[in-house]
């Protein structure tokens, strides 16, 4: 391999802002905010909104979509058929 062409890979701790749940894992991303972990050592933490833990196709819980809503709006829309 040629030196200096990748980028540096290393562990990172992920916090999902929503649940606070974390996990360690390796990324190439890069963050000023550290945390202590478990196993003594003191990693970068990255937050991220939205994980596998927060994440409603994870978790089971269903989002209601007005879709009524949005067929009267399309209709209305093109009433008149189409321009």
């Amino acid at each position: 391999m040629k030196p200096d062409t990748h980028p540096d890979y290393h562990p990172v701790v992920f916090r999902d802002a929503s649940t606070g749940t974390q996990f360690l894992t390796r990324s190439t991303v890069h963050s000023d905010k550290t945390v202590d972990w478990s196993d003594g050592n003191t990693y970068p933490l990255v937050i991220v909104e939205v994980s596998s833990d927060s994440h409603p196709f994870w978790t089971g819980e269903q989002r209601l979509l007005d879709t009524a809503g949005r067929v009267e709006k399309f209709k209305r829309r093109y009433a008149n058929g189409y321009r």
